[in-house]
């Protein structure tokens, strides 16, 4: 039997467009870290690095939606553009009102701003391969591939920014963020063939997709899912740091996503009987149980064996997530809806960030492990007790099936 990912590959225009959207989003496994690394060399302070971080998490999650409904109703390449240029724009200065000592109020605003409008190539791609492969079977495959490469990304992304960092001038890694959303957004801009239509006009002035309670449910989990991440980045780097190791705080970062990465690789070529909802309980639960001893661990290389076993849940969690929102929202909102989840995980993100750092900055490195803890029981609790709004309508369910295989929803 051909391998799934190899056939979702086989997708006619799949290469380029995949390629772009991998550079595209990048940064986004390096904007957050590399603003803490920066404003912690600058000022000292991780709670003040964890805050700034904080602020581009929670404008990315405020205007995500926006930014998707848009994509939704002019067409991806129309929104793309002027975003992106928005963003170079207040990346720079927030560089130079880092580094040059300007009152923090113009820091927060530039930090702001380039978070509002970092280019959101990754729900951009899922839309995409939703628009190409509805109705088929290779969907949720291709879906699934999408979290591996987010989780892949996870991987480079902190190892890189890291390096660049703590081994060069402190703003270079920051600075190659901003260079790899501009080359990755118009690459991924130029690939015509495979975006979708813009929907018809009267969904411009339809309901939000948010009217969806099983997708209400699903924000709360992407939330809990970013405030686990943005825990785990400041508590990493922190943790990295008291051991007399901050350069390895890349490794320990992207042990956690090898680990998301391998389980997300195995669960798209797994034929699931477990319906989806059950799934990704499952899976929250298990998340919760294996960030435990996180922060109980003294040694950096003894970590890392334990943040790549915590790393297995959140791919799944992520690729059920997902594939629940596409199946249970009206099919011209699926962006909007792909951009709600990606909302909640920056809310999710910069509440993690900002709680961990100053816990970081009170009680120390391996307490701020307890904010993902936390987090993710949480989110299993919600999903646990919502159970029947997770339920995809039977209509839904039939657009699935194909050369008479029922896929579990």
């Amino acid at each position: 039997m051909a391998n799934p990912y190899v056939q979702v590959l086989r997708t006619p225009h799949a290469w380029p467009m995949v390629l772009a959207a991998f550079i595209g989003r990048l940064p986004l496994s390096m904007v957050g870290l590399g603003c803490v690394l920066l404003v912690a060399s600058e000022t000292g302070s991780y709670g003040l690095g964890g805050a700034v971080a904080a602020a581009g998490a929670v404008t990315t999650a405020l205007a995500g939606p926006v930014l998707g409904r848009w994509a939704d109703s002019h067409g991806q390449r129309r929104v793309l553009l002027p975003v992106l240029a928005v963003f170079v724009v207040s990346g720079v200065t927030f560089l130079f009102a880092v580094k040059d000592d300007w009152p923090l109020v113009v820091v927060f605003a530039s930090a702001g701003l380039a978070g509002a409008c970092i280019p959101p190539v990754s729900s951009m791609i899922r839309v995409r391969w939703t628009h190409l492969l509805r109705g088929s079977s290779r969907l949720p495959t291709a879906l699934a591939m999408e979290s591996v490469v987010d989780e892949f990304v996870f991987i480079v992304g902190p190892v890189l920014v890291t390096f660049l960092s703590t081994t060069g001038h402190a703003t270079s890694g920051v600075v190659t963020a901003f260079t790899l959303a501009a080359v990755g957004s118009l690459l991924f801009a130029a690939q015509r063939r495979t975006e979708p239509p813009p929907a018809p006009h009267g969904h411009r002035n339809g309901p939000s997709a948010m009217r969806t309670a099983g997708l209400r449910v699903l924000f709360v989990v992407g939330a809990a899912v970013g405030a686990i991440l943005g825990a785990l980045e400041i508590a990493l780097v922190a943790f990295a740091d008291a051991q007399h190791a901050k350069s390895l705080s890349g490794v320990l970062i992207a042990g956690l996503a090898v680990g998301s990465m391998v389980s997300g690789i195995g669960w798209g070529t797994v034929h699931w009987r477990l319906p989806l909802r059950r799934r990704l309980a499952g899976a929250l639960v298990l998340l919760t149980l294996l960030s435990v001893p996180l922060a109980l661990v003294r040694d950096v290389w003894l970590m890392l064996p334990f943040v790549v076993l915590a790393g297995i849940s959140l791919s799944p969690s992520l690729i059920s997530s997902f594939t629940l929102a596409e199946l249970l929202v009206p099919r011209a909102a699926v962006t909007e809806a792909f951009t709600w989840i990606g909302t909640a995980l920056g809310l999710g993100v910069a509440v993690g960030a900002s709680v961990a750092g100053k816990i970081v900055d009170v009680w120390g490195a391996n307490a701020s492990f307890l904010v993902a803890t936390i987090a993710a029981g949480v989110g299993a609790v919600v999903v646990v007790l919502c159970q029947r709004l997770l339920i995809v309508p039977a209509e839904h369910v039939g657009a699935t099936v194909l050369a008479g295989q029922r896929k579990t929803y």
